[in-house]
């Protein structure tokens, strides 16, 4: 903001708050699936909360999360603002949005029977599919106010982050996910083992329900006082819609939230294709959350940092220092999602033992996760590149290039879903949104090519595909020690696995590390120099 009194942070100051905030909550991310597979597996309790949360989350995920279009749109204009501004426009923007999302909420609980049989016609096949069907609507319902609190919090999280608060956006996710293992917990401390009995399904299933619900409201409240105090805006009405400031947020938002809202479409996509393969909704659910842990921590230690940067850098005169930026987002991306891609690849079945088996979680399930966690991996660099991209098109105001582009998608995911869901099962449905984020990232770096009068894009291509280069090898080695590691006598057992994944994870990271720094980039020295004061402290 233009009348900041605190100097602004620095981008390396920025990325360790997010760095730390966002760990802690994907952590607790990640023990909040761990808790909900070993009580109910890949069972029925498993695949209706992975139905019933699909619409619920698409809303917190799309409007309240980090990096979505509200927080993006919010950032993108506030930042640019004076602060005496920033109250009144943000209090009309929630005022506006609460309203529409009020009436969509409505919707969501008068309609939720039809619209589970939209998204998951495979439940209407066969008995095992109407008894998850009949525990998914009753979660939905209970999870429908999400959609307007996700609004609310969205706004919150753009608000503060342009006001260069960080810590409380990138670590209030920790609330939700604390909700529902207090309210599994209590739950098994009554049960017991009877815990995993099907008479239980239905109460498992509320529990659930009500717990993610708690953990949304929590996420609200925690963040009206720190606007108050930071003097960005009241939770009150106010009607001032004719402020150019909400026009140029509903500029951005509307064409953004769309955009955003057709990628969410290929997961309803997805899910449509899924629900016909019995275990393959909470498959979908346990394999992406082990992708998302590390891909939403680097994420938004990339993008969060990134995105106010890439808005002052909007006028064509400062275009060569923008190009610089999306040249040090795009190779951050690619050094690393790829390494971490490679050693993902050839640990998966061992990093799914570790995290999941136990309780009412088998061998069998992660048998079945494994090959959906390995299509998940293939495409964690292609997913993060994309949404560097896109948030550089916002900082432009154009929302409608993105928009076009997920239009098409659409389409095309649907087709790749079908036809890789006929050859590789549950994990082709992974593999055609992987697809689809490939074509999004080609097409989107040609519009910028034209749109900035010129890219480096043969270096950058080389550059990438080198570190492609240096992420197979990362997983060659990965694959290398735990295949020696398995020739033990005795070999197996958690405390076994969980060594082995230390020891084949580390190795494949510093074979990468060794093949990175030789390539003298800019990118690995400022990656390095940051983990060296992270360690020297």
């Amino acid at each position: 903001m233009p009348e900041a009194k605190k100097p602004a942070r620095s981008l390396a100051g920025i990325a360790g708050i997010v760095a730390v905030a966002t760990l802690l909550s994907k952590v607790f991310g990640l023990l909040r699936q761990v808790a909900i597979t070993t009580a109910f597996g890949l069972g029925v309790v498993a695949d209706a909360y992975g139905i019933a949360y699909v619409i619920p989350s698409f809303f917190l995920i799309l409007l309240g999360g980090i990096n979505g279009p509200f927080h993006s749109a919010i950032v993108s204009v506030v930042s640019k603002r004076k602060s005496e501004e920033i109250a009144p426009l943000v209090e009309t923007v929630s005022t506006l949005v609460g309203i529409a999302l009020l009436l969509a909420t409505v919707g969501l609980i008068v309609f939720a029977d039809p619209l589970l049989s939209l998204v998951a016609p495979g439940l209407n096949v066969s008995e095992v599919g109407l008894e998850t069907k009949a525990i998914a609507i009753q979660q939905f319902r209970i999870m429908a106010p999400m959609a307007l609190l996700a609004g609310l919090i969205g706004i919150g999280f753009g608000t503060l982050n342009a006001a260069d608060q960080y810590w409380l956006p990138s670590i209030s996710p920790i609330l939700s996910s604390a909700t529902v293992l207090v309210g599994l917990g209590v739950m098994a401390w009554q049960l017991g083992d009877r815990i995993l009995q099907p008479q239980y399904a239905l109460l498992g299933g509320l529990v659930l329900a009500w717990s993610t619900l708690a953990g949304a409201i929590l996420q609200w409240l925690v963040q009206i006082p720190a606007q108050w105090r930071s003097g960005l805006g009241k939770p009150r009405l106010r009607f001032n819609f004719r402020d150019p400031g909400v026009t140029e947020v509903l500029k951005i938002l509307g064409p953004a939230t769309f955009s955003s809202g057709m990628m969410q479409i290929n997961v309803y996509t997805d899910l449509f294709f899924a629900t016909f393969i019995p275990k393959t909704v909470a498959a979908l659910g346990n394999a992406g959350l082990m992708v998302q842990t590390p891909l939403g921590i680097i994420s938004n230690v990339i993008l969060v940092p990134l995105l106010p940067i890439f808005s002052r850098l909007a006028d064509p005169q400062d275009w060569p220092e923008l190009k610089q930026r999306i040249r040090q987002g795009l190779l951050l991306t690619a050094l690393t999602m790829l390494p971490l891609s490679g050693i993902m690849i050839a640990l998966a079945f061992p990093i799914v033992r570790v995290v999941y088996e136990r309780g009412a979680f088998t061998q069998a399930d992660s048998q079945f996760v494994t090959p959906v966690l390995i299509a998940y991996a293939v495409g964690m660099f292609f997913y993060l590149g994309r949404d560097v991209l896109v948030r550089v098109f916002y900082a432009l105001g154009d929302a409608d290039t993105p928009f076009r582009i997920s239009i098409v998608n659409i389409f095309l995911n649907a087709l790749f879903d079908y036809l890789l869901m006929q050859s590789f099962g549950a994990p082709g449905l992974v593999l055609a949104t992987v697809a689809v984020n490939i074509v999004s990232m080609v097409w989107l770096l040609g519009v910028l090519n034209r749109k900035l009068n010129g890219l480096p894009l043969k270096e950058w291509s080389l550059l990438v595909l080198a570190l492609t280069g240096g992420g197979t090898i990362a997983g060659a080695v990965s694959w290398g020690a735990r295949w020696g590691l398995e020739q033990i006598p005795g070999a197996g057992g958690f405390l076994f696995h969980l060594v082995q994944l230390a020891i084949a994870g580390s190795l494949g990271l510093g074979a990468f590390a060794l093949f990175a720094t030789r390539m003298n980039l800019p990118e690995v020295d400022q990656l390095t120099e940051r983990i060296k004061q992270k360690l020297g402290r």
